[in-house]
């Protein structure tokens, strides 16, 4: 192990709890082991995961929130003994390999409630909501300490909740804590003053409104998560180590707007001021553990930070939170090792929370102390499929139902949350596999084709691997992507996959092979306007062509507003043109993702022209017209389109079409998640 990583593998002390390491598997909804939208059961797939995380040298497990409350059904959490019973014996496996386990509850969601439009509708028609109540009641799921207006829905008004619902989630709270007490955990954390979820509405003064002893003095306002730590000590002794959830600063300007990293801004929230004082009277209270990061469901990009946002972007604030409380304080959010190893051996932070990257590679604990960091799958912070909750103007939560259900799940490594469809079974009957195409589909496909015993050959008309990918990867943020390319192209070395690059395959009937795939990528969709012979096309763009100072954009999908945010770092002048009434208006785009790109663009005076589009285009300038034919000319030095993609496919004769699939974009355009499990899909099947 590397001297400057040792730092992270020392053991620490949550009250008289030892860990052996300071590496914390930060609570992620969906690896929730009484289960995530469904009824509360012991969930054996969160198990699966989670049991290879401890495996694999994690010291602090904390899996996903248990609502105290089902979300379906409205039965309590500490009702019925049968899911108690299997987290004892999980508990054990969990001791046996050296870790400890801490089960996150949660009081619920308040006005962060993601509510899809069929709840929205039970959220707004009383009559729908009455007769719907007995499975799901979206009143009480989105009741807040105030009339607040609901995160997602327009239209909805979350109710207060009322002191006697109170005093059952602080009955709840302690009751389940004593059974899992009995489960043999370690310990529990509360969620959460934290990410503007319920008990974090009501700390903050523009989310709680609330005259009573709730409401109003900072005292009052913090009193619902004292009042439940409280119950739990009492229920389960002062020994048993309670750690919270905590958003040191709420970096929110407004009702669904956040603040950027390093903006000069009114705090609406938790300041830091403010901070500083809770920190102390919550650890007065009787919290063990102060588990940290930053933002509200406003301000969400902090809590889920996407690639723009700097690594390590929430450590300067727990730093300096920890100089108020003598408990231990853990830091998450974009954690480097190395920095988070430097934070430790000075005394700023006592451990650093790692999430998603457990979902990309459980295993990297392990492959980190053994200095093979090259053979970690890096997680590329695109939220695709483990947290696509989305929005966009005039939707609620325009995510599948499919998604919200399969929280969890990972982009880049499809066995995360899924083992029983996607695992690596040895083929009875090797094949030779030409896979025509060295992107990431065709790259992904052959390894696992190899892996489970077959000979596939990588063919490749460019001298190098990565596909548009490598496009896509090219703006400064996009490292994780990079790394990405880089961890494929390693795994097709060591695996000996063999590469035939300068291979342009035209008919496929001249290759000598069992059975083929094909991964050859999507070509751009042309735009058709006077003067349209000026633009390029935005891979033209990735690839490294230069641009002058004004720059239209015609597109405001994500590759275009990622173009946008790249050049507007680079000191260049961009402006957004989008037809729709919203940019990135797309399904299962994660709202982390699209609400910071949108808070960059307004923060930073970007212009956006939505229901709009390029009419012309001149030598030195664009003409856009509204959706009220009203025509603006905007200097453009150059002019960059991003409006779709289509399929771009061999032709499969007849022959062979039974021994062949189309993967990837070149089968439907999609994204890196798509593109991963549909190549894991193909070489499963073959």
């Amino acid at each position: 192990m590397e001297k400057e990583l040792q730092p992270l593998f020392t053991p620490w002390k949550i009250g008289d709890l030892t860990v052996k390491n300071r590496i914390v598997l930060a609570p992620m909804g969906g690896t929730c082991l009484f289960g995530w939208m469904e009824p509360n059961h012991f969930d054996e797939e969160a198990a699966r995961l989670l049991r290879v995380i401890a495996q694999n040298g994690c010291g602090l497990l904390i899996p996903g929130i248990a609502p105290v409350r089902d979300v379906i059904g409205r039965r309590w959490l500490y009702q019925g003994q049968g899911k108690f019973k299997k987290l004892k014996a999980f508990t054990e496996e969990v001791h046996a390999c050296g870790a400890k386990l801490f089960i996150q509850l949660t009081a619920g969601f308040g006005r962060s409630m993601a509510l899809s439009e069929p709840l929205a509708l039970l959220a707004k028609n009383k009559v729908l909501g009455t007769l719907a109540r007995p499975l799901i009641d979206a009143e009480y799921l989105t009741a807040a300490p105030s009339k607040l207006p609901n995160r997602w829905a327009d239209g909805v008004t979350c109710r207060p909740i009322t002191k006697k619902e109170i005093d059952q989630i602080i009955y709840a709270f302690g009751e389940t804590a004593r059974l899992c007490q009995e489960a043999g955990v370690d310990g529990v954390e509360v969620h959460a003053v934290h990410e503007g979820y319920l008990l974090d509405q009501f700390t903050l003064k523009y989310t709680n409104q609330r005259t009573d002893e709730y409401g109003g003095s900072f005292e009052n306002r913090y009193r619902f998560p004292a009042q439940i730590v409280r119950e739990i000590k009492t229920r389960c002794g002062s020994g048993f180590p309670v750690s919270l959830r905590y958003s040191v600063v709420s970096k929110t300007k407004a009702f669904r707007e956040g603040a950027m990293p390093g903006e000069e801004y009114r705090e609406i929230g938790r300041d830091m001021e403010e901070s500083e004082r809770a920190a102390r009277f919550l650890q007065d209270a009787g919290y063990d553990m102060l588990n940290c990061d930053n933002g509200t469901y406003d301000a969400w990009y902090w809590s889920h930070p996407p690639q723009y946002m700097p690594e390590n972007c929430n450590l300067e604030d727990v730093e300096h939170i920890k100089k108020f409380v003598d408990i231990p304080v853990v830091c998450a959010g974009r954690m480097d090792p190395r920095t988070g190893a430097e934070a430790v051996a000075r005394g700023g932070i006592d451990a650093m929370a790692v999430g998603r990257q457990f979902l990309a590679d459980p295993k990297w604990v392990t492959k980190l102390s053994e200095g093979k960091e090259e053979d970690i799958r890096p997680c590329i912070c695109c939220h695709s499929a483990c947290f696509s909750l989305c929005r966009h103007e005039g939707s609620a939560n325009d995510q599948d139902l499919s998604e919200t259900m399969g929280m969890c799940r990972c982009a880049v490594n499809p066995m995360s949350m899924q083992t029983k469809k996607y695992k690596i079974e040895r083929t009875k009957k090797p094949r030779r596999v030409a896979v025509i195409g060295g992107g990431l589909g065709g790259m992904e496909a052959a390894r696992v084709l190899k892996l489970r015993g077959h000979y596939p050959t990588i063919y490749e008309a460019s001298d190098r691997l990565g596909g548009v990918f490598t496009a896509a990867a090219a703006p400064s943020f996009k490292e994780k992507d990079r790394q990405l390319i880089a961890w494929l192209e390693r795994q097709i070395r060591l695996l000996e996959i063999p590469v035939r690059y300068g291979t342009r395959v035209e008919d496929l009937s001249e290759l000598s092979a069992d059975a083929v795939i094909v991964a050859t990528g999507a070509r751009p969709h042309m735009l058709s306007v006077p003067g349209g012979e000026r633009a390029m096309e935005a891979c033209e763009y990735l690839y490294g062509r230069e641009t002058g100072d004004d720059v239209v954009i015609i597109g405001g999908g994500l590759t275009g507003c990622e173009i946008a945010l790249d050049l507007f770092r680079k000191g260049k002048r961009p402006v957004i043109v989008e037809m729709q009434n919203d940019l990135m208006a797309v399904k299962n785009l994660c709202l982390a993702n699209s609400s910071y790109l949108r808070d960059c663009f307004r923060t930073n005076g970007v212009p956006v022209y939505l229901e709009s589009r390029v009419v012309s285009i001149g030598e030195h300038d664009a003409v856009i017209e509204d959706k009220n034919r009203k025509q603006y000319v905007v200097p453009a030095d150059d002019v960059i389109t991003s409006v779709g993609y289509e399929p771009a496919p061999l032709t499969v004769p007849d022959d062979l079409k039974k021994k062949t699939v189309v993967i990837g974009d070149a089968q439907a355009v999609g994204n890196v998640r798509s593109v991963i499990w549909g190549a894991w899909d193909a070489a499963m099947k073959i």
